[in-house]
């Protein structure tokens, strides 16, 4: 359960930068890592590329904390969310500090990103929006390494994202009772009898202002109550008489677009409500209708031309999600190289002097800030294997372009995950029209038999 929170540094930089980095917490700095900065020399880095805003406001730096659930994960996949956080956050253009501290019960990244970034000097806008988009990336960074994610959300509080989805699927102790009960209501005669069946299959039960149960091998016990509001006393009592029927959710899915057809044979209501019924037949005729007006538009006559074209839309799908992420990682390192050319000379001069002096100890001492930002930027380049630097209007000129590139890649993608989703909703809605057709021609054969 990875759970995030930012908080600005507007003093102290290098005291935080230090406490991030310790080596007890760090793995002896194994677990420290950096971009478009070296972690020694991080707060002096930060601070030359504040001087350069015309609006620094009032943070040297933000201070992002991801904590993982204790034994969910180990040192180098925490550290590698981390960066993949810190990329995503900082679009390749904030100078960060990364470290994964392992020295408590749980492990928890630590990333410190200046306030301002490198290549157009802009300070980050720290709120409520963009607090929920780390959150967001966070958590799809969870899912797709297998780890629970706190999920927001009306009675979801609390729940990890296995919870969530163990909940959703009835595997977990609430989503079990919850399933026990369904089955029972049908056979009981009132609220007590549903008790002791539900005693009979071996749930312990708890009584009480708010009727408890709890199965076995489950820790703590499940108040009725919180399995929902068709859950509650009066709820299962209204059930099991018949004057009041379980509400079932309407997939999101169905909600919006272009939707799957309805299967009355699987909604409660559809068997108890002749209205319901019918209006879910007129549903279905205009989904259906849509699915066809759909296929005639695309000219698609064959079910194996439109697997065919979501496979295509797929494959185009992920190779433009590929250019995009290159695109993206040729950005980042071109704004890396200007932005150490840039310091590069920008400090030389004062560099030049230092080699020129007579007494370099003391020149240092006093020009001890622009020294150290021109052997990071020296080292840098050398690192890169910059050997002669680089025209610094003409790679400006290229970032430009290749930014252009992105946000017209970045917009295909878009439309594309957009027809990959529209197509799959077209073939389950033609898978549910075929099965329904298969139906009665099985029925018919099951009679002449």
């Amino acid at each position: 359960m990875a759970v995030t929170k930012i908080k600005p540094i507007k003093s102290t930089l290098s005291k935080a930068l230090d406490y991030i980095q310790n080596p007890d917490k760090t793995d002896e700095k194994i677990l420290v890592s950096s971009f478009g900065c070296s972690y020694e020399t991080a707060d002096i880095e930060f601070e030359f590329t504040i001087a350069q805003a015309l609006d620094k406001g009032n943070n040297l730096a933000h201070h992002l904390i991801q904590s993982f659930a204790p034994g969910e994960v180990d040192y180098e996949k925490a550290h590698e969310i981390g960066r993949q956080l810190a990329d995503a956050v900082t679009k390749g253009q904030h100078e960060y500090v990364l470290t994964t501290h392992i020295d408590k019960g749980h492990i928890h990244n630590h990333i410190i990103f200046c306030a301002v970034n490198f290549v157009d000097y802009h300070k980050y806008n720290s709120n409520k929006r963009s607090y929920y988009g780390i959150r967001n990336i966070s958590d799809r960074l969870c899912r797709e390494n297998g780890l629970s994610v706190v999920v927001p959300g009306k009675g979801s509080k609390g729940k990890s994202y296995a919870e969530y989805q163990a909940d959703k699927t009835g595997t977990s102790w609430k989503g079990k009772l919850k399933i026990a009960v369904d089955a029972l209501i049908p056979q009981v005669s009132n609220f007590e009898e549903l008790l002791s069946q539900l005693q009979a299959a071996g749930y312990e039960i708890k009584p009480g202002k708010y009727i408890s149960c709890r199965a076995p091998g489950q820790e703590r016990f499940t108040r009725l109550k919180t399995l929902g509001a068709d859950y509650t006393e009066e709820a299962l009592r209204e059930r099991i008489s018949g004057t009041r029927t379980r509400t079932v959710k309407t997939p999101k899915s169905q909600r919006s677009g272009i939707n799957l057809l309805i299967d009355i044979q699987n909604c409660i209501k559809a068997q108890e409500s002749k209205g319901y019924e019918q209006w879910a037949k007129i549903h279905n005729l205009k989904q259906a209708a849509k699915t066809l007006n759909f296929l005639t538009e695309h000219k698609i006559e064959q079910y194996a031309d439109l697997t065919a074209k979501i496979s295509e839309i797929a494959a185009a799908s992920e190779q433009a999600a590929d250019s995009l992420k290159a695109a993206e990682k040729r950005l980042a390192d071109m704004a890396v190289l200007i932005k150490n050319v840039t310091t590069y000379q920008k400090t030389k001069p004062a560099y030049g002097a230092y080699r020129k002096a007579n007494n370099k100890g003391r020149y240092r001492a006093d020009h001890e800030r622009a020294i150290i930002l021109h052997e990071a930027a020296a080292k840098a380049l050398q690192t890169a294997g910059i050997k002669k630097l680089p025209n610094i209007t003409a790679l400006q000129a290229e970032y430009e372009q290749l930014q252009a590139q992105k946000e017209t890649l970045y917009a295909d993608y878009g439309k594309l995950k957009k027809q990959v989703k529209e197509y799959d909703v077209i073939k389950r809605n033609i898978d549910s029209i075929l099965r329904q057709d298969k139906e009665p021609e099985q029925e018919k054969e099951t009679e002449r038999g």
